[in-house]
Order: C-alpha cells, then structure tokens, then sequence
C-alpha cells in the first residue's frame, strides 16, 4: 500500500471462533484481509496494537475483529473502537458489522440490518437469532456496539451471531449472511465515493 493512503477498515463486533471462521470464509471471497491477531473473546490486543498491524496489512480493505466477552460497559472491543476512530490520517473506517447478543443494554440504532435467512431490512435490528425485531423495537442490542452511538454518521449493518444463526452463517454453508453484511458495508462506501 502507498504510504500516504489511508488505509480501508471494517469492524466487526464479534471475534469469538464461530464467528472468526464467519469472517475468514467471507473476507476471503470478497478478497478482503481478516486481522487474524483480533479474534478473541474478549479482543486480545489494544487500540495501538491493532492499528500497528493494519498498517502492515498486506492488502485491504481490512477487516478487524473486536468483542467485549458480554461485558456491559466500554470492555476491551469497544477501546479498541474508540481507538481507531481516533486515526483518521492513518485509516478510515468504511462500517461496522454490529452483531445482536444477549447482553441487556441500550443498544444502539442501525441503518440495516440481514436477517438470518439473507434479507436486508432498513432502519430495523434483529436478534441474536438474525430474527427481526417487532415493531417497535428499534435498536440492536450487543455487548460491543454502545461506543457506536458517538460517530451517528458510520455505517452499521446489523446481523444475529455470526458462524451460527441455527447453522445458516456457518463457514462451511458459505458464511452467506457475514458476507452479505460485508457487501453492504463495500456498497455503501462505494456510493459515498470512498
């Protein structure tokens, strides 16, 4: 990569191993790198030390992976959002994949979501099942996704757990609800001419 370009990241709010094999099937269709070193759960390394490694990507965009291990509050995931927000000489963030769990928080609004079966629906949340919420509801509930209500213009695509979903997100399946999250993220940077 050039040195005075910034580089494309996308954050997803989920690292545990289902969800990291999601990714990794997904991010490798679309010819996107997976930071292997963020998987976790909870998010292994801080703020700085993530992006020192999306600096040495090879290729991108690039795609990072943070959790808070059901932790309410600003847990280790949420930092390193926070963190890289915080870069942008260095990166810039094209979207968040905001992944639903049963942590009981405020949650957070977002501008679509996938459904487990693949559907795209605007302006609602869905579940950790990837089952949309009823009418009435709308913000998407996880663990690592409060610190998103500070940067209202980052696109979000909401989605259940990844790498499961009664199987429909599993990577041997294709991971096709992870990857239709990613191109929605692509799609919308691209109209925003990023």
């Amino acid at each position: 990569m050039k040195k005075d370009q910034r580089v494309r990241v996308i954050i997803v709010t989920d690292g545990d191993q289902s969800a990291h094999q999601a990714i990794e099937c997904a991010a490798r269709e679309l010819k996107l790198f997976t930071l292997k070193a963020t998987a976790g759960n909870p998010t292994p390394l801080n703020g700085r030390e993530v992006l020192q490694l999306i600096l040495q990507a090879p290729y991108e965009p690039v795609v990072v992976m943070v959790d808070d291990r059901g932790e309410k509050g600003i847990g280790p995931g949420e930092r390193v959002i926070e963190y890289l927000m915080h870069c942008p000489e260095q990166i810039i963030v094209l979207g968040v994949v905001a992944v639903a769990s049963d942590t009981r928080v405020k949650g957070i609004k977002v501008d679509r979501s996938v459904t487990a079966e693949g559907t795209l629906v605007k302006k609602r949340p869905v579940n950790k099942s990837g089952c949309v919420e009823p009418e009435g509801h709308y913000r998407l509930e996880g663990d690592t996704l409060e610190i998103l209500y500070k940067y209202p213009d980052l696109l979000v695509v909401g989605c259940g757990d990844l790498g499961k979903m009664n199987g429909l997100d599993a990577s041997h399946r294709g991971a096709a609800i992870t990857k239709r999250c990613f191109q929605e993220i692509l799609k919308g940077s691209e109209s925003a001419g990023v």
